[in-house]
């Protein structure tokens, strides 16, 4: 990728990121909301565990919980993109909370019938606030300069990647000290005082107003967007989660194959560690390919690295090279989601991230199922090679039309250092 010195462009940094106004009081209550999202869902599976004895009834519920948010994530996008985020989440927020605080008594006790669970979890998960799309929307209207943008998005998506793995190491601290169903409680209380925080920001007060500027038919979603570009982001989004979906499992099973499952976490936390570190890198630099180029081709990089994985010799070797591919991860995300941003317009852009969230989580939990169907029928090498096709696939399907072409700007918006 062609790249410019950052000392030579000047480019703004993270800290003049969180210089500007309301940045770090809007982006701080945003990531309070959103620890929630890292601790309800294994407290949730350990409460129902804990209070059924049943781990077909834990796995029952969060299937149900997961299910509903992510399928319904758009349309409580569209809620903000309609009414603003002052009038739409805190009624979103003050609902899961509730909802989860419901699930923590419900089974703090002996759980004798999961319908009611299922029912409590299915509502808790219809209603989850959709902030991960808000706060991306919020730094594209606090943000004008498509550089700090980029920085923007690239510490919003790192921050998301550390939140999953800080919030299970919470709940395994409050487990200490407290049962399963506190988690729940901790849960609600996070998103519902990180929600009413960011909704008193200036900058969420300013967002209804800013919506009201726009022309009424601006964006008109996922498909039909200025030059299919939220379209493009969703299906590489998928292909993506596919590719991560599988290969929990397949780390699983290459461990085990190899008589060693402490392996296992080692690698899952390498392929953290090197998202973590690749958008941190990739929001530093200042890249000149657009965001659609450079979205397929980090892609295409993810989908390589990962099939050649399948070849390591030891599962230490699997750590190394897992290791690599998360590099491209986060990049890739942050990529994906300031495609959506850029072809969506103001209007839908919350809308537009929330339909990346939804492919990546909907291709992650199809790719999981499949993996295991899968393993044990196929050698592990093309297990891998398998679960990475769908990101080169992807990758190489939305390259040729994101190039330019003599006589117009791509559809990303090329990125050229001022």
């Amino acid at each position: 990728m062609s790249v410019t010195s950052p000392a030579r462009s000047r480019a703004p940094g993270y800290a003049a990121l969180l210089r500007t106004p309301h940045a770090s009081r809007t982006f701080g209550a945003a990531l309070v909301a959103r620890l929630s999202n890292g601790i309800a869902p294994l407290s949730l599976v350990l409460s129902v565990k804990g209070g059924t004895g049943s781990y077909a009834a834990a796995g029952t519920v969060m299937a149900v919980f997961g299910l509903t948010g992510v399928l319904l994530s758009p349309a409580r996008a569209g809620l903000v993109d309609r009414f603003g985020p002052r009038r739409a989440l805190p009624p979103l927020a003050a609902a899961h909370a509730l909802l989860l605080a419901a699930l923590a008594v419900a089974t703090a006790g002996r759980v004798t019938s999961t319908v009611g669970l299922v029912a409590l979890a299915a509502a808790a998960g219809a209603v989850v606030p959709p902030l991960g799309p808000v706060t991306r929307a919020l730094w594209s209207a606090m943000l004008p300069d498509r550089e700090l943008l980029r920085r923007a998005y690239s510490l919003d998506t790192v921050a998301e990647e550390l939140l999953f793995v800080t919030g299970p190491l919470l709940v395994g601290l409050l487990l200490r000290f407290a049962a399963a169903p506190a988690g729940l409680v901790v849960g609600a209380a996070l998103v519902l005082t990180g929600t009413l925080a960011l909704v008193t920001s200036p900058v969420v007060r300013g967002a209804p107003k800013e919506r009201e500027r726009e022309a009424p038919d601006a964006g008109t979603g996922p498909v039909g967007a200025p030059g299919g570009g939220p379209a493009r982001a969703a299906a590489v989004a998928a292909a993506m989660g596919m590719c991560l979906g599988a290969l929990d499992l397949l780390v699983i099973a290459f461990a085990d194959a190899h008589g060693l499952p402490g392996a296992v976490p080692w690698a899952l936390a390498a392929l953290s560690a090197g998202s973590a570190v690749g958008g941190l890198v990739h929001g530093a630099v200042s890249w000149r390919l657009p965001t659609a180029v450079r979205l397929s081709l980090l892609t295409l990089g993810l989908g390589g690295v990962l099939a050649v994985a399948g070849l390591s010799p030891h599962p230490y070797a699997l750590v190394g090279w897992v290791a690599l591919g998360g590099l491209f991860l986060a990049p890739a995300l942050t990529s994906a989601y300031l495609l959506a941003d850029e072809s969506a317009g103001p209007g839908r852009r919350t809308r537009a991230g929330a339909w990346v969230n939804t492919a990546f989580n909907a291709g992650s939990t199809a790719a999981t199922a499949g993996a295991g169907l899968l393993v044990g029928r196929l050698p592990l090498a093309l297990c891998f090679a398998l679960a990475a096709f769908p990101a080169v696939l992807a990758s190489a399907g939305t390259l040729a039309p994101a190039l330019p072409r003599p006589g117009r700007r791509s559809a990303g918006g090329a990125e050229q250092v001022q």
